[in-house]
């Protein structure tokens, strides 16, 4: 992930008026062939599947950055020592309209399958759609999924052993028998309805029977015209948790840049035999508080080259289930501690030096500089320290600034409002990151995508 030279470890050279959050090669299609012999699934960033334009590149952002306030909110307020709750089960609470979700997939629901968008999620366990007949339902971009249409719907009976796994327990039983379930989200969308098991497809593979799907007759929310939401978390209920073995515990994906002209991302079900060579691998950490979340050991930073003096400690996820570094893929903006923060955001500064004119501040993004007319802009490169051995993640110049429009570029780092770190997906895109939660080991690279 980082060059040969040393110069190539300290600075990145950057061309403000072709600079890109894309990848270099994306693929097209919602739906991809399977590779290796596991089920690959194009990822689409929102903008891309709902179709949005924005009057300007700065409107954009500040869309982005109201979403990415009030997710961050909601995880910093749900893994909080003093207000740890259940997602299932919780007390549902009216919508507004933020919308939800980041990155979307295409999967096939039901026999014969129906084709639906649905929300990645990799901080959440239960996969749902929208069906028929719908109590309340808000506007998704397919037609609804219709239970009665597929020959391998199968209601779970209240009280069973599926139903009894939803994380808090079954929200009770309907007059029919049938195991109910209720999620609210971070934005205050949420969703009701039935427990099902149904078989699902993903791209051109084999399609998977037997997964236990909700069957959201009650539903709040703007989901950006998605049908629903394919939980990806490290509890038994997430899609990864319920293939176990068939997916070897493991999946890989890439995160496509943002607006509707960009390309797909990818997303791999399953363990590569051959694991990647020259990935940066880091421990997985669990929080036995909330264990559907993916933690991992960032021990320090560094910026141009050097390693920040930072306080020992100051990342590590606390017995009690505080602080810690959160893998979120609905969150851009990576949060960290202030102190790390206001330490990585004056190293930068000072790195870029005087030479470029600074521009005030854009919502939570507070250094930013601007680069119109520049043909070609020095930046120090920033490195994340995983572990006790200190394993360095070099971050590609795309994910360090975020374009706000009219040649404002700013650093896509904030901090966080409480103890807890969250690596955001700005940070992630264009990496190739394999999860593999059977070993409990995160693999970064070493392509890019």
């Amino acid at each position: 992930m980082s060059g040969a030279s040393a110069s190539s470890l300290w600075f990145h050279y950057i061309d403000p008026r072709n600079f890109t959050m894309a990848a270099a090669t994306s693929p097209s299609s919602s739906s991809l062939s399977r590779r290796d012999g596991r089920p690959s699934l194009a990822l689409l960033h929102r903008d891309a599947v709902s179709g949005r334009t924005y009057p300007s590149t700065r409107h954009a952002m500040l869309g982005l950055a109201a979403r990415d306030g009030a997710r961050a909110e909601y995880l910093q307020r749900r893994l909080s020592p003093t207000t740890m709750t259940t997602e299932v089960g919780s007390e549902v609470v009216s919508g507004i309209s933020e919308g939800s979700g980041e990155y979307f997939v295409r999967v096939g629901v039901g026999s014969p399958p129906t084709e639906q968008y649905l929300v990645l999620d990799s901080g959440s366990d239960v996969i749902w759609v929208q069906c028929r007949p719908c109590a309340e339902c808000y506007q998704q971009s397919d037609p609804l999924f219709d239970p009665a249409a597929s020959a391998s719907f199968t209601v779970v009976p209240c009280g069973s052993g599926v139903c009894r796994t939803l994380p808090g327990g079954s929200s009770g039983c309907a007059d029919s028998g049938a195991c109910r379930y209720q999620v609210s989200y971070s934005d205050g969308s949420y969703t009701q309805g039935v427990l099902a098991m149904e078989t699902l497809t993903f791209g051109d593979s084999t399609p998977v029977q037997g997964v236990a799907i909700g069957c959201g007759h009650r539903n709040r929310g703007l989901f950006v015209g998605a049908a629903g939401l394919l939980g990806l978390g490290w509890g038994p209920m997430s899609l990864v948790g319920q293939l176990g073995g068939a997916a070897g515990g493991a999946f890989s994906y890439c995160l496509a840049s943002r607006g509707a002209d960009a390309g797909a991302g990818s997303l791999v079900l399953g363990r590569d035999d051959a694991m990647p060579v020259g990935a940066v691998w880091v421990p997985l950490l669990r929080n036995a508080q909330e264990p559907s979340f993916y933690y991992v050991g960032l021990t320090g930073l560094g910026v141009g080259g050097e390693r920040l003096p930072l306080q020992d400690g100051l990342f590590d996820l606390t017995e009690d289930g505080g602080g810690g570094v959160v893998m979120d893929t609905g969150t851009a903006v990576t949060r960290l501690p202030p102190d790390a923060y206001a330490a990585l955001r004056d190293a930068f500064a000072d790195a870029v030096g005087g030479g470029l004119p600074r521009s005030p501040g854009v919502s939570l993004l507070d250094t930013c500089y601007d680069l119109s007319g520049y043909a070609s802009v020095r930046v120090p490169t920033v490195a994340l320290y995983f572990g006790r051995d200190g394993a360095a993640l070099t971050l590609p110049a795309r994910n360090l600034l975020v374009e706000m429009g009219g040649g404002v570029y700013c650093l896509a780092f904030a901090a966080s409002a409480s103890g807890l770190s969250i690596l955001g997906n700005i940070q992630q895109q264009g990496i190739q990151i394999t999860v593999d939660s059977a070993t409990g080991y995160v693999g970064f690279g070493p392509t890019t995508c």
